[in-house]
């Protein structure tokens, strides 16, 4: 039997999967790691313990596996997105803590370079816009603090990377420093057109090209793991950013297919192959996880809070003692009331992009009770991805793409029966859920899987993907367009602050 190791390296936690050649999971482990809020709107991570969690999950997972070391084919990572880490290449000693993509101290590097007229350049090389989020101003915000830190890159040693390199940096004992191309494009530092580093973006931040990492396919030679970690060396073949890896991992290999993660966010993404096209409707263009060096693309969204909706029910309202319970609670009324509501707590993502937006509940009257409040608050999450859906058809539609035929889900939300009949019902096209809601990390399997020859092709990995629910639409189209319609009403609302 062959086996594949996924390293899952996420906000909060670290998890490592031993799947099988079908794509199955045999074992698995999670550590949960301190997250660090320094200043208000500052978050960081221990780069070490980082490292030390997805290490003591490896060792978890495979003794719980039970395989022979040989059996273990390949490694493939995924991991959080857009999160600096900047450390010395003699020592291997984190320069700073991690930078979280959720940390917004660099917003005024942004507003800095907002003002010279460099967004539609950016927009263009990197198909980002300029915002705190991504890893650039991150790392110039490092450079520009830390004593010394600008001149030690500029000698050549210091290295940069996303949590992805760190990650292979302690796997091969310093020996490499790579990146994959999605993580890469999320630094708003990578030229998508070439796949590499661009000169003109490092010149305008003052970062030195010594520092960055070598930029691969994500499935490619990552180099090997230190014997010391297993008893034998194993081979680093498959590295992705979570949201490309659930792409990957849903098997939407062709233009015009989508997947959407709900989680504590949630994160849509639509393939369009080799095209590059800027949205029109507040979307961003990436690069997507790619088997060969042919640039591949995808349109995103994201919606700020999904999950956490029902997290804040649960622990700022006190209507429920565990998040499960929320659907049995919707669904004791027939529906919410016309109650809306916009969980816009750290204002809204796409297609909005509104800072400024705060949490907005609308259409309360004398008989509204908790239930019907539940019921809005999962409905919210299914009305923003449609929002989000919306947009992706447009910019799609422009392009001269066909209509977007289904749309295949995954995250611990995806669960949900209600949320997911609810999104069909908006959407109006059927809603696929998959056997392997686990995604993310099998995206990172299956990249592995293909470089180390465990698969032939994208064909046999289409072949692997299976559905557990197809969830097709009920609601008539002129309902669904109303409730549509009372959603932007009340987001205009939640917009007036």
């Amino acid at each position: 039997m062959d086996y594949l190791l996924a390293l899952d390296q996420g906000t909060s936690s670290s998890r490592s999967i031993v799947f099988d050649r079908q794509g199955r999971i045999i074992a698995q482990a999670q550590r949960e790691f301190t997250q660090h809020y320094p200043q208000p709107g500052w978050v960081e991570h221990d780069p070490l313990e980082i490292w030390q969690t997805q290490h003591d999950t490896m060792g978890e997972a495979l003794a719980q596996a039970a395989v022979p070391i040989e059996a273990i084919r390949a490694i493939g990572i995924t991991n959080q997105r857009e999160t600096t880490i900047v450390w010395n290449r003699t020592s291997g000693v984190p320069l700073y803590p991690a930078i979280v993509w959720q940390d917004r101290r660099a917003e005024p590097s942004c507003t800095a370079l907002r003002e010279r007229g460099l967004e539609a350049q950016i927009l263009q090389k990197t198909g980002l816009r300029i915002d705190a989020y991504f890893s650039a101003t991150k790392l110039k915000w490092i450079l520009d603090h830390v004593p010394g830190a600008r001149a030690q890159a500029h000698n050549g040693e210091l290295a940069f990377g996303t949590v992805d390199s760190w990650l292979i940096w302690q796997l091969t004992h310093g020996r490499c420093h790579l990146t994959d191309v999605s993580n890469a494009s999320r630094t708003m530092l990578m030229n998508v057109h070439t796949n590499q580093w661009d000169a003109e973006l490092l010149a305008v931040l003052d970062i030195p090209l010594a520092m960055m990492p070598e930029i691969l396919p994500s499935a490619a030679d990552f180099g090997q793991t230190d014997a010391d970690f297993f008893g034998r060396a194993l081979p680093i073949c498959g590295v992705a950013g979570d949201q490309q890896s659930a792409l990957f991992g849903q098997a939407c290999f062709t233009p015009g297919m989508a997947k959407n993660t709900y989680g504590t966010g949630c994160f849509m993404l639509m393939h369009t192959g080799s095209n590059f096209q800027v949205s029109a409707n507040g979307l961003v263009t990436t690069s997507a996880a790619q088997s060969s060096a042919q640039t591949e693309f995808a349109l995103e969204g994201s919606v700020f809070v999904g999950g956490a909706v029902v997290q804040w029910l649960r622990d700022g309202l006190g209507a429920f003692k565990r998040s499960s319970d929320v659907e049995a609670l919707a669904l004791s009324v027939p529906d919410s009331g016309e109650v809306m509501f916009v969980p816009a707590f750290t204002g809204l993502g796409a297609p909005y992009w509104d800072a400024q937006a705060r949490g907005t509940i609308v259409g309360l009257t004398r008989g509204t009770t908790m239930a019907h409040i539940a019921r809005a608050a999962l409905e919210s999450i299914a009305y923003q991805s449609a929002a989000l859906l919306q947009a992706m058809s447009r910019d799609a539609l422009a392009a001269g793409a066909a209509p977007l035929a289904e749309l295949r889900v995954d995250g611990g939300a995806c669960v949900n029966d209600l949320l997911m009949q609810f999104q069909a019902d908006l959407l109006g096209i059927p809603v696929v859920r998959p056997t392997m809601i686990e995604t993310t990390a099998l995206g990172a399997a299956f990249l592995a899987g293909l470089q180390a020859g465990v698969y032939q092709s994208k064909d046999e990995l289409s072949a692997l993907w299976q559905i557990e629910r197809t969830f097709m639409p009920r609601m008539p189209r002129d309902q669904a367009t109303e409730c549509l319609a009372r959603w932007e009403r009340a987001v205009r609302q939640a917009c007036v602050q």
